[in-house]
């Protein structure tokens, strides 16, 4: 068996309870735009000022949610207040699926997921941003994966969470295996986003966002949105072997940082995706204990990938990442059945450390896919 590197983080409780959920989803500080693109208005909402020439961090969120049910919680939590202090945040909401969004009129056409990745360039253009380092889920994982194919000088890296680059992947096929018995939207959604074992273990977790998806989102919008991203493409990437296409392989060109908690529907479809992506800029990392929402239930260890995937970018200085430990252990697989991992990777150990990572740990020029379970 191969021998990975793994790293230990120490879990901080889940951000959502009775209690406090309806504080995490509440804005800070930021400013909202209406932004009319080619295909149609979309809303966004910007926390803190760009630094420089820095990149912002761009969100986009999944079918259900909108940036406030999907990262305020994460945005929110006290440690990453280490990362948006050297970035200004952009969070971009789906047509119609903003928080008081009206319905849309009889005969929309909603725009396809491909139109939703070509409004991004002209919201950075509407407001004078060069680039961003994009941090998405599920069908905001998608668009942003688009538009970095498409505008690849437009995005310095990705943190794709519950990706799926085919075009009808495994997160539908368990959602329309559970429409079987419902045409409840809000049962397929949640059937989305979350496995039969979350569903009926971590209740006051979906019942916070059946509540959510029920009340807070137009229903009509939110089927629209649903099945634009149901009718999406396959990505069409290719890993690039070297001497054989690394030089015509369609691929992220961009440092990626994969995430999925083991519990999540979408499993096999992140694992296909890191199949397909440039091995020496792809992290695949797997929460343990999580399911479809790791920026919630997971934000302590989410928030130490990040600022190591951000420092490995050269854009932070080194920081104290006093719950983040190496250890080197033996695993026969990181992202769960053996079969499904395309290329199992043994991880160097440099010698040099890099600023921000520990004892050289890279997380962008590693020699090849580094597989991280935590």
């Amino acid at each position: 068996m191969d021998e990975l590197q793994d790293v230990q983080l120490t879990e901080i409780k889940p951000l959502l309870n009775d209690k406090n959920a309806a504080r995490n989803f509440q804005d800070f500080d930021c400013q909202e735009h209406d932004i009319e693109t080619a295909f149609g208005v979309v809303h966004v909402t910007m926390r803190g000022t760009p630094k420089g020439n820095r990149p912002v961090i761009l969100t986009y969120h999944d079918i259900g949610l909108n940036h406030k049910s999907c990262f305020n919680a994460f945005f929110n939590f006290e440690d990453m207040q280490e990362i948006t202090q050297h970035f200004a945040v952009c969070h971009v909401d789906a047509p119609g699926q903003q928080e008081g969004a009206p319905p849309f009129p009889s005969g929309y056409q909603y725009p396809s997921m491909d139109e939703l990745a070509e409004m991004l360039p002209t919201v950075l253009m509407h407001l004078n941003l060069k680039s961003f380092i994009g941090i998405g889920l599920g069908a905001g994982a998608y668009v942003l994966s688009r538009c970095a194919l498409s505008h690849p000088d437009l995005v310095e890296g990705l943190v794709l969470i519950n990706v799926d680059p085919c075009a009808k992947g495994w997160i539908d096929w368990a959602a329309s295996k559970f429409s079987g018995w419902t045409t409840n939207i809000v049962d397929i959604v949640l059937a989305h986003h979350f496995g039969h074992e979350e569903l009926q273990a971590n209740l006051d977790l979906i019942q916070t966002y059946r509540l959510h998806i029920a009340q807070d989102i137009n229903q009509d919008n939110l089927q629209l949105f649903l099945t634009s991203y149901n009718s999406r493409r396959d990505l069409e990437i290719e890993r690039p072997v070297l001497g054989i296409n690394e030089n015509t392989a369609k691929t992220l060109k961009c440092p990626a940082l994969l995430v999925v908690g083991d519990n999540s529907p979408a499993v096999e479809a992140v694992v296909e995706c890191n199949s397909r992506l440039d091995p020496t800029k792809t992290t695949l990392l797997k929460m343990a204990d999580c399911g479809g929402l790791p920026q919630v239930v997971q934000p302590g260890k989410l928030t130490e990938a990040f600022k190591y995937f951000v420092q490995g970018m050269g854009y932070m200085p080194a920081a104290s990442m006093t719950r983040l430990m190496r250890s080197r252990t033996h695993s026969s697989s990181s992202v769960g059945s053996g079969e499904s991992v395309r290329s199992r990777s043994h991880t160097s150990n440099h010698g040099e450390g890099s600023a921000g990572t520990p004892e050289g740990i890279d997380l962008q020029d590693a020699p090849q896919t580094m597989e991280v379970s935590c």
